[in-house]
């Protein structure tokens, strides 16, 4: 196995103090001459723990690894170090089937949404809010019957609050009209 003479392997761990690669191992990607940090070690470490607690580094392979990996001074060795093992923990093969998950949950219809705010605002606005709210959650009920989203309960909560409004206005008007007819 040849390397191009600038990798910081070809000088031997005697010269420079740089470590020999892993047999079997394929050249790393990162530019070697970049000086680590203490992150980048940390990172590395991390992988090889990862790669013990998998099984995949028996102890006395883990140990040197890990000492060579707080001794790199320079990106390319860490990548040597780590460039055998998956990047972090394995995929899990034994996967939950979907019927045994949760079911998701269903989208929140946006005129729902609408219909409740203007619910809510038909106190602070004079029951101004309440014709839209009522036509919001009308409308928001049968999309959300048609589509199967969620939402209902609080396309209802507006629907309510609209209706309310709606007809406390009925009442005052007839009021109104009742008190000026009773007063001629």
């Amino acid at each position: 196995m040849s390397y191009p003479s600038w990798q910081p392997w070809q000088q031997g761990q005697g010269q420079g103090g740089f470590p020999q690669p892993w047999p079997g191992q394929a050249v790393p990607s990162v530019p070697p001459s970049l000086l680590a940090s203490h992150a980048d070690r940390e990172r590395a470490v991390d992988v090889l723990r990862a790669g013990y607690a998998e099984g995949r580094l028996g102890q006395p392979e883990f140990d040197d690894r890990v000492t060579r990996a707080y001794a790199a001074r320079t990106l390319g060795e860490l990548a040597l170090l780590v460039a055998d093992l998956p990047q972090g923990p394995a995929a899990r093969t034994d996967v939950v089937p979907q019927t045994f998950l949760p079911a998701p949950r269903p989208k929140t219809n946006e005129k729902a949404v609408g219909a409740l705010i203007c619910g809510l605002l038909c106190l602070p606005t004079a029951g101004l809010t309440g014709i839209p709210a009522v036509v919001l959650g009308h409308a928001a009920r049968a999309e959300i019957r048609r589509r199967g989203e969620g939402g209902d309960g609080l396309a209802l909560t507006g629907l309510v609050l609209g209706w309310l409004a709606t007809a406390g206005w009925a009442l005052v008007l007839v009021l109104l009209l009742t008190a000026a007819l009773v007063t001629e």
